[in-house]
């Protein structure tokens, strides 16, 4: 009877473990905002620390009605300093052309005030998204970074143009971006 009544008493301790960690939320559960969500950015929902300086970024496009982008801003941890730039957008025009542009400033003030838009591509070569018949598209840019000094740090903000009228169609906020 005694073996019955101390397998008896294991079981209160049991259920308070699963219930605890039943309760326990994710990264994402606990971030309900799209705000909160872009602030922390996706690599830092996994990571146990968030990454000092901002070597990568997820950068979203946000347009009129649905329409709506995102580019997975990568830089290796190496000496060729290319940075990918893995773009997709969803819900514009079917069939259509677009251009991804970015301009940035040194202020460093989170206020990206930077005019000088570039179009981005495959290096130095301006490369187009087009979309599909849904209105979905995808590229897969770079950028060579190896003339920039490791450790500089910019603000940068990013718009999709139509690439018939240039007419400015998804825009990002202000991140900032050091250089491996």
């Amino acid at each position: 009877m005694k073996k019955v009544n101390s397998a008896l008493a294991i079981i209160p301790f049991i259920i308070v473990i699963a219930v605890l960690s039943s309760c326990q939320k994710t990264n994402l559960e606990i971030l309900s905002s799209d705000a909160e969500i872009e602030a922390v950015g996706s690599e830092g929902l996994n990571a146990p620390t968030p990454a000092n300086p901002n070597f990568n970024l997820e950068v979203i496009l946000r347009g009129e009605g649905k329409s709506f982008g995102l580019v997975k801003f990568r830089q290796a941890n190496d000496a060729a300093k290319i940075v990918t730039l893995d773009t997709w957008i969803r819900d514009m025009l079917p069939n259509h052309e677009y251009k991804l542009q970015r301009a940035v400033d040194a202020n460093l003030d989170g206020n990206c005030t930077g005019t000088g838009w570039l179009t981005l591509g495959k290096g130095l070569q301006a490369q187009s998204i087009f979309t599909d018949e849904s209105g979905t598209g995808r590229a897969e840019l770079y950028r060579n970074l190896s003339a920039v000094a490791s450790g500089t740090t910019f603000d940068i903000h990013f718009q999709l143009i139509d690439a018939t009228n240039s007419a400015v169609v998804l825009t990002s906020d202000c991140y900032q971006f050091t250089v491996r």
